[in-house]
């Protein structure tokens, strides 16, 4: 399994970005989808992810300012962040599990897309 994410820049405050993660492979269809984010310093962190049921989970940090969906057909999750801040600047990683968020299987990491959101 290959995860291709795409999406991320340079925005201004208050500014809005859309990133997309295409999986591509033999890729078992239950399965969680997500977003993990990693600052300068800090350990790599939930944004949010969505299971193959349609469930969701957000991070308190995007909580009302994001939503992420999926295409099943397209084997693409989506993250459309509004209303970003600087502290989202980071390295946003695309994640693929198999399983369930109960019952985790083999997961899958894309390569990272940099946002940068200055002030």
């Amino acid at each position: 399994v290959q995860l291709q994410a795409s999406g991320g820049g340079l925005v201004q405050a208050g500014g809005s970005l859309r990133l997309s993660c295409t999986a591509s492979g033999s890729i078992f269809s239950s399965n969680v989808m997500g977003w993990y984010r990693q600052a300068p310093g800090k350990q790599r962190e939930p944004v949010a992810d969505i299971g193959s049921s349609g469930s969701i989970n957000y991070a308190d940090s995007v909580k009302g300012r994001s939503t992420i969906s999926r295409d099943n057909a397209k084997n693409t999750v989506y993250l459309q962040m509004n209303s970003l801040k600087p502290e989202d600047t980071a390295v946003y990683y695309c994640n693929l599990q198999y399983g369930t968020r109960m019952y985790p299987g083999r997961g899958f990491w894309g390569q990272g897309t940099q946002v940068t959101v200055s002030s």
